[in-house]
């Protein structure tokens, strides 16, 4: 099992290196340009008549349509970043989910300019406006609301023995590697389904469907490392506020600011009951930012 764990670290480490890569960060930033720019090129091309059949089938015939397509792709950039952050901590892969969940919000946001036409009409602009102000104040709300929860996170070392922390984060990366083949495979099945004119399903809703799953696994897992009732509790906490934040993505309009906001403030309260009751060292390192020692030393 410890040559296992050990190709596992490898493997994830290189892909992990290859993602931090300042190169990669360009190029990806390069890519969304030219989806954005290119997207509206199509749908102008569209509007003239001058696709063919099949590919005018696909193409929408509002630019607005092209925000869309750049927001959908940066935060499938952002979902790359949440697998990869599973390898920290429980709290740094949870503060990652609602980072993803608030530009989901400013993603709905964007969505409700399909609705107009071009150029904009305020008589056909009350309800959307109502639902943009809605979506984009919760995504405020929950940015402002992950800065206090960063700032009350702390490592804190749960076992004083290195080779079991090591093998739990071994662990965590198997995870995250098999994440990152079920992120690629529901991607590439919507792509094609998308392309072949059939109906696509809600990616990010099934994508968090899978990472309640994972959590409730790391939360099991964690068992045989610490049975500290504080820490399983905290943990199951944050497992149910990714249950909440799995539902937020599929409520109505101002609902879902609701529940994203409310399983927020709960993953901030169970934090700080944690830090209040939990007497554990505190590891010395930053509460968001954490280096190999500190991943190392921590199992929260």
């Amino acid at each position: 099992m410890t040559i296992f764990f050990n190709r596992i670290d490898r493997l994830f480490n290189s892909l992990e290196h290859f993602w931090e890569f300042k190169r990669t960060e360009r190029t990806a930033a390069n890519v969304l340009i030219i989806a954005f720019l290119g997207t509206l090129a199509l749908i102008e091309l569209r509007r003239h008549g001058l696709l063919t059949e099949e590919l005018a089938a696909i193409v929408p015939s509002n630019h607005y349509y092209a925000i869309n397509v750049a927001f959908s792709m940066l935060l499938g950039l952002e979902v790359l970043g949440l697998v990869f952050s599973i390898s920290n901590s429980v709290a740094v892969s949870i503060g990652k989910q609602f980072e993803i969940l608030s530009l989901i919000l400013l993603r709905h946001s964007f969505n409700e300019f399909i609705y107009f036409h071009e150029p904009l009409m305020w008589t056909e602009a009350p309800e959307p406006v109502l639902h943009i102000l809605s979506n984009a104040s919760g995504g405020l709300l929950i940015f402002l609301m992950i800065g206090v929860y960063y700032k009350l996170q702390y490592n804190r070392v749960m076992t004083q023995s290195q080779s079991i922390t090591l093998n739990f984060i071994a662990f965590k990366k198997l995870v995250a590697l098999l994440l990152l083949c079920i992120f690629s495979g529901i991607g590439i099945t919507d792509a094609y389904f998308y392309l072949n004119g059939w109906s696509t399903f809600d990616f990010f809703a099934i994508f968090y469907t899978v990472l309640v799953f994972s959590d409730v696994l790391l939360v099991l897992v964690s068992l045989r490392y610490s049975s500290s009732y504080k820490t399983v509790f905290r943990n199951s906490g944050f497992a149910v506020a990714t249950v909440v934040v799995r539902l937020a993505l599929t409520a109505p309009p101002y609902y879902n600011v609701l529940l994203g906001v409310g399983a927020m403030a709960f993953a901030i309260g169970i934090t700080v009951a944690y830090n209040r009751f939990e007497t554990t060292p505190v590891v010395k390192s930053s509460p968001v930012r954490l280096s190999e020692e500190s991943k190392a030393a921590s199992l929260d």
